[in-house]
């Protein structure tokens, strides 16, 4: 009995870090497929951001508007109040010249609002950002530049954080390391063919192939992935870069990750007849890269289950001994709000988060509306 509780630990480790160690290096032996973009094309750009109680990002968010429109005067830009019981409405309703504004009578939701701005959009191109997202100027020159491949159905963008320093929380920490680790992994699927879905912070899509969906699903991932599946190219760039800050509260994070998983995999069953139509190498990417990671902490307890039964199998005083150790180590590192402990502890708590998330999805939860974190 001992080795099978062994081989059962080791299979589930192995399958927790496939996806950030062994999925990148198999990408890197897939040949390139290259892209080249055409500095100064040029094509008509729409671009899209909800809000819901964002008041304080407000400001940001219209000078660096302002600063986008005196480079590009004909951009167009649409924003969706979510039913804000603070000052955004009002400061967005304030500056006309700079976005036009559609209200959602109430909370009804960021796919919901990006539906409605997607269907009054006018610019061949839609860029889809976040009401605390900063736009680095230069961005839509270069996002221009890759949609002169009539092949190029979407764009992500690049995005980097403003708090990436030493000072920071742990949880903002462990977040920077693991985005910029998911931005690589993102360029590599990008090289070898498609991205496997977008981030909703910078992404973009031509407007003929923008889909129907629920207000329910993960609109980023839906919207992202209609490139794919019209047979485009969805890339990840690195010259198209937004600024944003990184959350730093631990039950913020908490929060948004079981939000995020449970839509994702929701999103996943709507999608499923598309992504089985998909090629081959796409199949193997989105397995690699979104279904095995959705499962990465119920892999994380079976396996340190698994390791703890072992232990009690080869003695019940040793696995009491095990038992302790990780309940001690467990509870220390909680308490911990800095160092190699808690960055341990907050990838433990991300893998147990997003599992949480696809859980509910399975059980038929969904998530429709969204609160921002409070600790940005």
């Amino acid at each position: 009995m001992t080795p099978v509780l062994i081989l059962i630990s080791a299979l589930c480790a192995l399958a927790v870090i496939y996806p950030y160690v062994i999925y990148p290096r198999i990408l890197r032996r897939l040949p390139t497929r290259p892209v080249t973009p055409v500095l100064g094309h040029h094509t008509s750009v729409t671009l899209l951001f909800c809000a819901y109680n964002e008041e304080a990002s407000i400001p940001e968010k219209l000078a660096n508007i302002e600063v986008l429109k005196a480079r590009h005067p004909e951009l167009e830009v649409l924003a969706f109040d979510d039913g804000s019981s603070d000052q955004t409405r009002q400061m967005l309703l304030d500056r006309p010249d700079l976005v036009q504004l559609e209200e959602g009578g109430g909370r009804n939701g960021k796919a919901h609002g990006m539906k409605r701005m997607a269907a009054r959009a006018t610019g061949e191109i839609i860029v889809f950002t976040d009401a605390n997202v900063i736009l680095r100027e230069d961005a839509l020159s270069n996002l221009m530049a890759w949609y002169a491949d009539p092949q190029v159905g979407g764009v992500c963008g690049s995005l980097h954080y403003l708090d990436d320093d030493s000072s920071a929380t742990a949880t903002a920490t462990v977040g920077s390391r693991y985005w910029r680790m998911e931005e690589a992994l993102k360029a590599e699927e990008s090289r070898t063919g498609n991205v496997m879905g977008a981030d909703g912070s910078i992404f973009s899509l031509r407007r003929s192939l923008y889909p129907e969906f629920p207000d329910t699903v993960l609109d980023d991932l839906t919207v992202s992935m209609a490139a794919v599946f019209a047979g485009k190219r969805l890339l990840k760039v690195a010259d198209v870069i937004a600024y944003e800050r990184l959350v730093s509260d631990r039950s913020d994070e908490i929060a948004r990750k079981i939000r995020i998983a449970a839509r994702a995999y929701h999103t996943h069953l709507f999608l499923q007849p598309q992504l089985r139509q998909m090629a081959a190498q796409d199949r193997f990417k989105y397995r690699s890269r979104k279904i095995i990671r959705w499962f990465g902490g119920g892999f994380l307890t079976l396996g340190a289950l698994a390791g703890l039964a072992a232990t009690f199998s080869i003695h019940p005083i040793l696995g009491g001994l095990a038992m302790l150790v990780v309940l001690g180590l467990g509870g220390l590192a909680w308490r911990q709000t800095t160092g190699i402990a808690a960055g341990v502890t907050e990838i433990v708590i991300a893998l147990l988060a997003t599992q949480v998330g696809v859980i509910r999805a399975m059980r038929g939860q969904v998530y429709r509306v969204w609160t921002p974190a409070k600790s940005r």
